[in-house]
């Protein structure tokens, strides 16, 4: 009863970021001419996105080359090959469920090499935290060389909030020491019942659960090549800058856009990727336009347009190596296990 009660909910989840993802899109497009959109989306020059899906996959290579330097660290020996077709296979996942992807791509790689999930997952977070500061980097980069362009989109979009939320002060500190005291109860009583604690099943499999996920989150420190992990990082956000870069070329409107404005749409696009919804859908084209628009003053068509473009392209790419990637890791499998048939 509780299975079904969770898959009901997890349907319901999804159907409601869909729908906000829907929502988004609709948003985005609701004031433009779809013909004219459509119109540019024709005369675009694919090349420049043809280069973006080269750098797109060069990252991707980057990236398992990286990952391998990781799980090399836990003492398991994995091939490039076996570990960019995970990661494609969790991409392809990505499309459809967010953040399912770091989920599949450690189950198939867990599979295929017999490494435990748990390790593999936290190798994965490890990736995670340090992209998360170049990201921080890149962002502070950002705000130092695009400061007279952003300076009015953050005072027009944040600075109703913030004004709010300093007016309310009071409210603010109450919620924050509640929340502090009530952790610290918490926290006593977790060290007074630690004993009785241990002897529940389901704590010893969280607790072996953690164990091996802190094991994985701590291969950064046992790196031996720590320079070409990142060396293989900045490479990887290089090529990420790229995939915004070249697609900027497509159409007249948007080629005037140098590389750091190419940087500005890459961490601020972001927050699109990593939303909540289904492939990024509506949230990836709701913030490229608006950054577009709003920074760079570039037509509601252009901007539009381009969002579409480069979201379709990311996604086919992801989906189609993706699914290769599933059918003949799959393949491998079978032809290093025949016992299996």
């Amino acid at each position: 009863m509780a299975l079904k009660k969770r898959k009901i909910f997890t349907i319901l989840q999804y159907i409601f970021f869909l729908g906000i993802g829907i929502l988004l899109l609709w948003l985005s497009f609701r004031k433009l001419d779809m013909l004219e959109v459509w119109n540019d989306i024709q005369g675009a020059n694919y090349f420049w996105m043809i280069a973006a899906l080269v750098s797109a996959i060069a990252s991707h290579i980057f990236r398992s080359l990286r990952w391998n330097l990781l799980i090399n660290s836990l003492n398991y020996k994995t091939k490039l090959s076996t570990t960019f077709y995970a990661l494609m296979v969790g991409y392809m996942a990505n499309t459809a469920v967010p953040r399912m992807g770091e989920f599949m791509r450690c189950g198939v790689l867990s599979k295929k090499e017999r490494i435990p999930f748990n390790a593999l997952f936290g190798t994965v977070i490890s990736e995670r935290i340090f992209d998360l500061v170049v990201l921080i980097v890149i962002i502070v980069f950002v705000l130092v060389f695009q400061l007279k362009k952003l300076g009015g989109f953050l005072d027009q979009t944040f600075g109703p909030f913030f004004q709010n939320v300093f007016s309310n002060i009071n409210y603010l500190l109450l919620f924050v020491g509640i929340s502090v005291l009530l952790f610290a109860v918490l926290i006593l009583v977790i060290i007074k019942l630690k004993e009785k604690i241990k002897k529940i099943p389901f704590y010893q499999k969280i607790h072996g659960f953690l164990d091996g996920l802190f094991a994985g989150i701590k291969t950064i420190m046992k790196l031996r090549e720590k320079w070409l992990f990142l060396f293989h990082t900045i490479i990887i956000w290089i090529f990420y800058a790229l995939m915004v870069y070249f697609p900027l070329f497509m159409l007249p409107e948007t080629s005037k856009l140098d590389f750091v404005d190419a940087l500005t749409i890459l961490a601020i696009g972001s927050l699109g990727v990593v939303a909540p919804v289904p492939g990024g859908i509506g949230a990836y084209h709701f913030i490229v336009k608006a950054v577009l628009v709003e920074i760079f003053g570039i037509g509601g068509i252009a901007a539009g347009s381009f969002a579409a473009i480069t979201h379709a392209g990311q996604t086919i790419l992801n989906v189609a190596v993706g699914t290769l990637s599933y059918f003949y890791i799959g393949l491998l499998s079978k032809r290093e296990n025949p016992l299996n048939d």
